[in-house]
């Protein structure tokens, strides 16, 4: 998920941008019984929220097949493939780096599942050109003296390799904050490896990194935050001038990473986290672009545990030689490497609603330290095993199902834009030279939203890149007509502990690429289970990450709100389309609230 890549780029401790910004039903009753539960929890939803008024054309209750959604709890719960594919893609193939050579198997491996199941229209589509491809051949670390260590380390994304195996002196420098700070170092780092940056505290007594949401979490989530405080559903700062200065920050450590190297260092090393658990994306790399040719990184780095650069640390501060041993073994593949999502679909049948769209899909791509299990591999498998669930029992449609699993995500949600921008609609961006350091994911929108043909035609997008837990409800992302129809939904489910529907928004990942064009986008709420605190971005984010009752549980909630959607006679109410020109407009403080104020 690309929020945590910005967490670890802003400041050390990483989460600084936090504080900125079940039995099947018996067929022959089920319909009787779903009847009276459906009508009971409208009337407490009811009682309990404001009714959200009827969108056009909307029915009051939803005309729900039960019989289908029985048959798909069936199929997903006691039939599921979904650790076959969750093996397939991480063990059989691994880390899936944006335009790397792993990520075109990955790419080529979906294509052949999907073809596999009987999906239609199966193809690769490019989203455009990304940069640089590259993989990490292997990398190791020792510490050779006063004593020696093995050392768990990682490079960073698109780190040069080093001239083979190399011991070297160690030596530690502070952050640097500007230009002028290089003085100091001149002519000192010659044959040097850095300890670059604060030596981080470790917590002695850390958290418990499992953790599951409660009743009590669910109904904060059912509670619209009226401060506008959304945090916790990993929602961006709209602030651009926040967003300037982090990537301003991020361009001087790519001059730090050009000092180093025209200085004639070895490499450097980065503390990247403890208790075994090793973060490593461009949070960690000398510049966020690092991945363009034109900002390719100019010397070796890697991530190593906050256990060893500390201890390396603390010696070195007290005049203690320091020595290491190092091999970045890695290797690029080309400047100019095309960006590729996955696309298949289930055709509608319906000759009236055949041309409309509802999409499920989650980002193919992840980063290297581990095998991308939880982000967002899980969502990937989620939503083939939906695709399957509905493959496997025939499903005819009436509308088109169509899944995407998306490149890119990680650099800047480069896929699912992509996506949008050359079907359903395109949005414009501040061309000022200041703001060109900001990507365009959180620069700032200047112009109207320019719409497509085919976006009238686009019904839903479903997305999952949240892990590996169980979808406890839906994020409805303001749009108070859906959350009355996305409550009936869960009626059915709720046995399954799928049960809450919010109004509040969930934030960066690839649904954002369709809700910002006026397309409805949807995020689940998931279990967090050790998503946040050891998988995401991780070398734990590996197979044994996984919960398969939770990734079945998923996969068959998936798949009924897909089918749900392309079976309703209308499509699903939208919510205004954006005017983010209309913004600052907005923000002017009103005239003449005090006449008498000296002018």
């Amino acid at each position: 998920m690309l929020w945590l890549s910005l967490c670890y780029a802003i400041s050390d401790p990483r989460l600084d941008l936090w504080l900125t910004f079940y039995p099947l039903y018996r067929l022959t009753s089920m319909k009787i019984v779903a009847a009276f539960v459906v009508a009971l929890c409208l009337s407490v939803f009811a009682a309990e929220k404001p009714k959200a008024a009827s969108a056009p054309g909307q029915p009051v209750v939803e005309a729900l097949d039960l019989e289908t959604i029985a048959r798909i709890r069936d199929e997903g719960i006691n039939h599921s493939h979904i650790m076959e594919y969750a093996s397939g893609l991480f063990d059989g193939i691994g880390p899936r780096l944006t335009a790397s050579p792993d990520f075109v198997k990955a790419q080529e491996w979906s294509l052949d599942q999907l073809r596999r199941m009987g999906a239609s229209d199966v193809h690769a589509e490019s989203w455009g050109e990304f940069g640089m491809g590259w993989r990490q051949i292997g990398t190791s670390v020792q510490m050779t003296a006063p004593s020696t260590a093995t050392i768990l380390a990682q490079a960073t994304p698109w780190s040069p390799a080093t001239s083979g195996e190399v011991t070297a002196e160690v030596i530690a420098i502070p952050t640097l904050n500007d230009e002028k700070d290089f003085d100091k170092w001149k002519g000192k780092l010659a044959g040097k490896v850095i300890l670059y940056g604060k030596a981080p505290k470790i917590n002695p007594d850390p958290p418990n990194l499992l953790e599951h949401y409660d009743s009590e979490k669910l109904e904060h989530f059912r509670s619209y935050p009226l401060d506008g405080d959304q945090r916790d559903s990993h929602v961006l700062v709209n602030d651009p001038a926040f967003w300037e200065k982090v990537f301003k920050d991020m361009a001087f450590l790519e001059k730090v990473g050009h000092f180093f190297a025209d200085e004639h260092a070895i490499a450097v090393l980065r503390p990247g986290g403890s208790g075994g658990v090793i973060h490593d994306d461009t949070g960690s790399s000398l510049g966020w672009f690092v991945y363009r040719p034109e900002h390719k990184q100019a010397i070796p780095s890697a991530v190593i545990a906050n256990e060893a650069f500390g201890r390396m640390h603390r010696l070195v501060s007290h005049n203690v030689p320091v020595s290491v041993r190092l091999n970045i073994a890695t290797q690029f593949y080309g400047d100019h490497e095309p960006g590729n999502s996955v696309i298949a679909e289930i055709p509608g049948t319906d000759p009236a609603l055949k041309d409309q769209v509802v999409m499920l899909g989650g980002h193919l791509d992840c980063w290297i330290a581990g095998t991308g299990a939880t982000d967002d591999g899980a969502g990937s498998i989620i939503a083939l095993e939906a695709m399957r669930i509905l493959r496997a029992l025939n499903i005819q449609p009436r509308r088109t199902i169509r899944v995407g699993l998306w490149g890119g995500e990680e650099q800047g949600i480069f896929g699912s834009s992509g996506y949008v921008s050359s079907h359903y609609g395109t949005r414009s961006y501040s061309t000022k030279p200041e703001d060109q350091v900001v990507p365009e994911f959180v620069r700032q929108q200047t112009g109207p939203v320019t719409i497509k043909p085919d976006h009238a035609r686009l019904d839903a997008y479903f997305n999952t890149d949240n892990g590996t837990g169980k979808f406890l409800g839906i994020f409805a992302e303001g749009n108070s007509a859906v959350a009355a129809i996305f409550q009936q939904w869960a009626t059915p489910l709720s046995d399954l502990g799928f049960t809450t529907i919010t109004l509040r928004n969930a934030g960066s990942t690839d649904h954002i690429s369709f809700d910002q064009v006026g397309l409805p986008g949807f995020q689940f709420i998931q279990d967090p289970r050790d998503y946040d605190t050891r998988s995401v971005h991780t070398n734990m984010d590996t197979y044994e990450r996984l919960s398969e009752i939770d990734l079945k549980q998923a996969a068959t909630v998936m798949a009924t709100f897909v089918y749900n959607t392309a079976q309703r006679d209308g499509m699903l109410p939208r919510k205004p389309l954006p005017h983010p020109e209309l913004d600052e407009q907005r923000a002017k403080p009103l005239e003449g609230i005090y006449p008498t104020a000296a002018k």
